[in-house]
């Protein structure tokens, strides 16, 4: 394998057991995978993960590799924190997650967040200064934590000693993993 295998690379996804946006995790999951990834998903427990569509309707189940308080952030390339609104909003107030945000940011890993996912960033305090995009309705939050919103397909910030990609929605996933494949290109150098 040459230095720029990015199938050596190793992905964490973080989410709650219930109400990840099916798209926003599943599709980076088999995008990141298809290319030979690893990518572990954790959970609040090791029990099935159901996702949502649209925030409603019944998704497909997913089974995490390990619960967010087994986690050891150190052994991975870049965080991906999905969206769903009841997922988001029951990530954040995991102090198991915010931990885990902090810890890459403070290594200088990338996170890649999209829709809601950001909430967990707002809550780990680590948004000030950074120019970002999320769900239109996370734009105040975003704002009142210090970051500078933007209504972008992607938003990718490498200011402060990290990068923090950022979409919209399930409709900016294209643009997102381009993003999401670029920050864990590995350096010939």
């Amino acid at each position: 394998m040459s230095d720029n295998d990015v199938s050596k690379r190793k992905v964490l996804a973080i989410v709650t057991n219930y109400g990840v946006e099916q798209d926003e995790l599943l599709v980076p999951l088999e995008h990141l995978r298809g290319w030979g990834a690893e990518v572990d998903v954790a959970a609040v427990s090791t029990d099935d993960v159901r996702t949502l569509v649209r925030n409603k309707a019944p998704g497909k189940t997913v089974r995490p590799e390990l619960s967010l308080a087994d986690v050891d952030p150190a052994a991975y390339d870049l965080l991906l924190v999905p969206g769903g609104t009841v997922n988001a909003d029951t990530l954040r107030r995991q102090d198991a997650a915010t931990g885990i945000v902090r810890a890459f940011t403070s290594s200088g890993r990338p996170v890649a967040a999209i829709c809601h996912g950001p909430w967990a960033l707002i809550e780990a305090d680590v948004v000030a200064g950074k120019k970002m995009t999320s769900y239109p309705s996370l734009r105040t939050d975003i704002r009142n934590a210090g970051g500078e919103w933007a209504d972008e397909p992607v938003v990718t910030d490498d200011t402060q000693g990290w990068t923090l990609i950022t979409s919209r929605n399930p409709g900016d996933l294209e643009p997102f993993l381009r993003e999401v494949d670029s920050a864990l290109a590995v350096s010939t150098q």
